[in-house]
């Protein structure tokens, strides 16, 4: 009787250490995945230049590209608020709360699909939305041409930044673009350690991205360098009846779905989700760990998680690695 006890435990045992090996072996394979990629895909008709950046960063700036001359991009887009604006969602010219929050501009450079809904594939196109639309800058892209015109300064970049193009809407666009593909989050205390530097984060953090990658399936979405999939997904959010991407796709299982953010910079982008419904990361995990609040056209790779409070705390001690060294961004003196 005693051996037939001895032969469980040592089963048992056996057991416990195939596991904890496979997990380890897993996350040590999944690491390769978040290595940053050595380019970013830029249109060929707008390869980067610093003066096609220069150029952008005073645009982004400048609020003369909204109607009302007051707001300019970075009015919503704050280097300090992690590049967005630390509202729950967004508010336009006339100060009208708007029912999305505003993304953060992190990794944007990363992105196959723009917008909560995605309803553009290039930054390019996604530039020009936000000034011309009415329920945000509400600015007219011709005056906006001729406003920028007036002041020589402009002119003059604009030819040396566009040659054979010169100031136009569509070099608004490419300009604006050029600089938002240099918002980027690196090294990152996570970016040391996919690299090889295996003091670059704490144990509970590694012990948290086990977790992401397996029990927590943080994964199944949020994956690759610039943590997520590009895709849309229903994650069972409470507060409103936006349709999302259906919009966009009408297809049932796309009812209520957005895409998937980035988590790189996450620790200085609250409140969170589309509807920003959350003001702390803890509240993330609680709302995951739970499975969703509303079960209709919920994805299914949300489900209850059942994680312990040691867990969750190794998850959000993962998170804050995600987040590199702050730079003091310089407004640019606008012409």
């Amino acid at each position: 009787m005693k051996l037939n006890r001895d032969s469980f435990r040592l089963r048992n045992l056996f057991f416990v250490i195939v596991v904890f090996w496979s997990s380890s072996l897993c996350a040590n394979e999944s690491k390769l995945e978040y290595r940053r990629p050595a380019n970013i895909t830029v249109p060929s008709d707008n390869q980067l230049s610093q003066e096609r950046i220069d150029l952008g960063k005073l645009l982004f700036f400048e609020p003369r590209l909204s109607g009302s001359n007051k707001i300019s991009c970075a009015s919503c887009h704050k280097p300090e608020k992690g590049w967005s604006d630390g509202l729950p969602t967004a508010v336009n010219e006339s100060m009208t709360v708007l029912t999305r929050a505003t993304p953060t501009l992190f990794n944007v450079a990363y992105q196959r699909h723009y917008m909560w809904d995605g309803q553009f594939r290039h930054l390019e196109q996604q530039a020009l939305v936000p000034i011309a639309s009415p329920l945000e800058m509400n600015q007219n892209l011709d005056k906006l041409v001729s406003e920028l015109g007036e002041i020589p300064a402009y002119s003059r970049m604009f030819a040396i930044a566009y040659p054979n193009e010169g100031l136009t809407v569509a070099t608004i666009a490419k300009a604006l673009a050029s600089f938002e593909r240099t918002v980027v989050v690196t090294d990152a205390p996570f970016d040391r350690w996919v690299n090889g530097d295996e003091q670059a984060i704490s144990e509970s953090a590694k012990r948290g991205f086990a977790l992401f990658v397996g029990k927590a399936n943080c994964a199944a979405c949020h994956h690759g360098f610039n943590f997520t999939d590009d895709g849309f997904h229903n994650i069972g959010l409470t507060g409103g009846d936006d349709l999302g991407r259906f919009m966009q796709v009408p297809i049932s299982t796309l009812r209520g779905a957005f895409k998937t953010p980035t988590l790189r910079g996450i620790t200085h982008t609250a409140p969170y989700m589309h509807n920003g419904i959350y003001n702390s990361l803890e509240a993330v995990i609680e709302h995951y760990d739970r499975g969703g609040d509303v079960k209709a056209w919920l994805d299914p790779s949300i489900r209850p998680l059942f994680l312990t409070a040691k867990e969750k705390q190794e998850l959000l001690e993962l998170l804050g690695t995600f987040t590199g060294e702050t730079e003091v961004f310089v407004q640019p003196e606008l012409p």
